[in-house]
C-alpha cells in the first residue's frame, strides 16, 4: 500500500480531521448551507452536494463551485467516472482552494445510475482505482487536499464481507487514504434513494471490520446516527470490536433537521469543552440573517445566481426545533409572500407575539 501522505491529526483538536463530518446532500447542502452549519460546528469537516463532472467541464464554475472562506475545511464531492473528467474537476477544486475532493461511490438513484457513477461504482473497484490514480496525479499528491472516496458496505442484497474488503483493498493501492462507509447495502433496482436510506439494514459492525483490517487508513461511519449520543458510541474506542477505534462520523439529515445538535459537537465529540462565545440561537439566526442581506446586495443584478432569502433561509428552519413557538417561527419564515420584504423585517415577524384571539362574547 502507498506511504501515508495525509495528515492523521488536526492541530486544532489532536484528533482526525474527519472526526466529525456533515453528510454531502444534494439539494441540500449548497453554501448557504455549509455557512449556516460553519457557525454551529467550527471544527467538522463539510461536504458540497454531489456535483457531476459533466457540470464542472461545461458548466458555469462559480455557480457549483464558489463557497465563504469561513467554510473551510471545505470538501467537494464528484459524481463521476471517468479518469480524465475527474482529473479535470479536481485541478478545478485546487485552484478553488478546497481540503478535499471526494468521489461519490455511494448514491444508488436510477438516474445516477444511467451516468455509470455512485454506487454502481462499487462493483467495478478497478475503475474506482484507476478514477483515485487520476485524481491524485491531478492534484500533485497534495496531502492537504487529500482524494477520498464515500461508499456503502455492499450492493443489492449480498452481505459478503468479502466483497466490500476487497474493494477497500484495491482502491487503496491506488492512494486512497480516507473511506467513508455509509453502513447499509445499496439496492441498484426496486427501492427509492429514500428508501435505500431506511430499509437496507445498518451493520456498523462491517466499518469497524474495516478498520481493524486497515488500520492505516481513515475510516469514518455514516447512516442512521441520529442523535449525539449515538456518535459518541460509536466512536468509542472498542466500540464493537477490541482495540478498534474509528476516525470519525459523517451526520446526514439528523444534522439539517436538529441543526442545533452540532453546536454540541465541541464538547461532546472533540473534546473542547462548552462553547467559551456562549452560542445561542438567536444570535445564528440574526448572523444568518445579516448574511442573507449581504448575499442579496453582493448578487443583485446578476444574470444567472441572483440569491433571494428564501434560498438561504431554507435551510435554517430546523434551529428551533423542539422549542415553543417553533412550528410558528417556521411557518413565518416559510411564508413566500413575504420573499419581497428584507430578511431582518422577516426575523421581527417571526418574533412577534401571534394576535390573541379574542373569546367569543358569553350568550
Amino acid at each position: 500500500m502507498p506511504a501515508t501522505r495525509i495528515p492523521k491529526t488536526d492541530p486544532r483538536t489532536g484528533l482526525s480531521p474527519w472526526r466529525a463530518c456533515v453528510a454531502p446532500m444534494l439539494d441540500w447542502t449548497d453554501r448557504h448551507c455549509r455557512y449556516f452549519h460553519r457557525l454551529l460546528t467550527p471544527h467538522s469537516r463539510l461536504y458540497t452536494e454531489m456535483i457531476t463532472t459533466g457540470a464542472l467541464v461545461y458548466g458555469q464554475l462559480h455557480r457549483f463551485l464558489e463557497y465563504n472562506p469561513s467554510e473551510h475545511a471545505v470538501a467537494l464531492q464528484l459524481g463521476g467516472s471517468e479518469p480524465a473528467d475527474l482529473a479535470h474537476c479536481v485541478k478545478l477544486a485546487a485552484q478553488f482552494g478546497y481540503d478535499e475532493v471526494n468521489l461519490n461511490c455511494g448514491c444508488p438513484s436510477e438516474r445516477v445510475q444511467r451516468g455509470a457513477f455512485g454506487a454502481c461504482l462499487m462493483n467495478e473497484a478497478s475503475l474506482v482505482a484507476d478514477c483515485v490514480r487520476a485524481m491524485l496525479d491531478a492534484s500533485g499528491g497534495d496531502p492537504s487536499m487529500p482524494i477520498t472516496v464515500k461508499h456503502r458496505i455492499g450492493i443489492d442484497q449480498s452481505e459478503s464481507y468479502d466483497f466490500v474488503r476487497d474493494f477497500v483493498g484495491t482502491v487503496a493501492e491506488a492512494g486512497c487514504e480516507v473511506f467513508i462507509v455509509h453502513a447499509r447495502n445499496a439496492w441498484l433496482k426496486g427501492l427509492s434513494p429514500k428508501e435505500n436510506r431506511e430499509i437496507p439494514p445498518l451493520r456498523y459492525e462491517v466499518v469497524h471490520q474495516l478498520k481493524r483490517d486497515f488500520p492505516e487508513l481513515v475510516i469514518v461511519l455514516n447512516g442512521g446516527l441520529a442523535d449525539n449520543a449515538a456518535c459518541v458510541a460509536q466512536l468509542q474506542p472498542g466500540a464493537m470490536l477490541d482495540g478498534v477505534a474509528l476516525d470519525g462520523v459523517m451526520v446526514g439529515r439528523a444534522a439539517y433537521h436538529t441543526p442545533w445538535m452540532m453546536a454540541e459537537w465541541d464538547d461532546c465529540l472533540f473534546g473542547q469543552g462548552k462553547r467559551a462565545d456562549g452560542l445561542t440561537r438567536e444570535a445564528v439566526e440574526t448572523e444568518m440573517v445579516a448574511y442573507a442581506q449581504r448575499e442579496i446586495e453582493r448578487t443583485a443584478g446578476w444574470a444567472h445566481g441572483e440569491v433571494r432569502w428564501p434560498q438561504v433561509m431554507r435551510h435554517v428552519l430546523g434551529l428551533y426545533n423542539g422549542l415553543p413557538g417553533a412550528r410558528r417561527w417556521r411557518q413565518v419564515w416559510s411564508d413566500h409572500t413575504l420573499k419581497n420584504h428584507i430578511p431582518a423585517e422577516v426575523m421581527v415577524l417571526a418574533h412577534a407575539r401571534p394576535p390573541r384571539r379574542e373569546a367569543p362574547p358569553s350568550v
